[in-house]
């Protein structure tokens, strides 16, 4: 008997999921001001600019969603991830946060190269929500650098504007996120642009305006993004509180001003829309689930002890 429960336990060393590994505080021996060297990286840069919020917490969503939360979205080497089209709108200043950030921790010699990518960019996404004046939570750490980024390595691996519920729900599971998860990151897109080409089929399409989209908002949508507008043109995701992390997002789905067919479908899917009207009328249930949320994607496919690498350079393999 003994010597199955030994088997067992030694067995289930190896069949442990990696994100057992992440834990708090993880780099108290080797830097112990890792987060205060990144938080203060971080609002140099918001300070800047404040598409550094929006931009590194896209940056994160786009990263762990593709292959695993390793950083491998910043790699630039020939058809990497950030050359796919749905990777190509991400804004250079999610990548400018990282990279700083990394070199303001390289530049202590005890945390030189001791600091995952993967780990600063987790960091930063959390500091950019709190500097939004969202929820500040402790981020699990030990991630590791990922060696690949391709282009084919986003197809199919990202949610797109047209999904409807059940294609959201499916995506979100393969990652181990709930409906509820889904539904509580969504709310991210309270934060950020998004550019025209992304939503004019609800505004210009042979039936006419989308039904589920409030009209006066449609219209107002119209004159930003006449037909034939520049490619580059962006507007709000959140046309109310654009610059806040609050639960506002929430309350123009239930107005019908849900951007894109992907948000708005939270609400005029009744399996969903309890919970939106929950995080609508409760700002500390839509907080207490984003932070569970972003704790679970944090771990999606994460490398730890000794797979992957620490990056010296973000955007390049040793």
């Amino acid at each position: 008997m003994k010597k199955q429960i030994l088997c067992l336990l030694f067995l289930s060393l190896f069949i442990a999921p990696s994100y057992a590994q992440l834990r708090q505080k993880f780099y108290q021996n080797t830097c112990p001001n890792v987060e205060s060297i990144v938080t203060a990286a971080v609002t140099k840069k918001f300070q800047q600019t404040f598409v550094t919020i929006p931009g590194t917490l896209r940056l994160f969503f786009h990263d762990c969603f593709v292959r695993g939360c390793d950083a491998s979205v910043i790699l630039a080497n020939p058809n990497s991830e950030k050359d796919h089209p749905d990777d190509q709108s991400l804004a250079g200043d999610g990548f400018d946060t990282v990279i700083k950030a990394k070199a303001a921790v390289d530049s202590n010699p005890s945390c030189r190269n001791k600091v995952s990518c993967a780990d600063i960019l987790a960091l930063a996404t959390r500091d950019v929500i709190r500097l939004a004046g969202g929820p500040f939570y402790s981020v699990e750490l030990g991630r590791r650098d990922g060696r690949i980024s391709t282009t084919a390595s986003v197809t199919n691996n990202l949610p797109h504007p047209e999904f409807k519920l059940d294609q959201l729900n499916s995506m979100f599971a393969k990652n181990g996120l709930s409906q509820t998860d889904m539904i509580a990151l969504s709310g991210a897109h309270t934060l950020g642009f998004s550019h025209c080409s992304k939503f004019a089929s609800r505004i210009y399409s042979r039936n006419g305006i989308d039904p589920t989209l409030n009209r006066q908002y449609a219209t107002q949508l119209q004159q930003m993004c006449p037909q034939n507008v520049d490619p580059n043109i962006a507007i709000n995701m959140d046309p109310t509180t654009p610059r806040t992390f609050d639960n506002v997002y929430y309350k123009n789905l239930q107005q019908g001003k849900g951007l894109f067919v992907s948000d708005q479908i939270l609400f005029t899917d009744s399996r969903s829309r309890a919970t939106v009207n929950l995080f609508a009328s409760n700002s500390t249930a839509f907080n207490k689930a984003f932070v569970a949320a972003m704790t679970k994607l944090g771990r999606v496919g994460v490398l730890t002890g000794n797979l992957g690498e620490i990056r010296r350079d973000c955007a390049r393999v040793n």
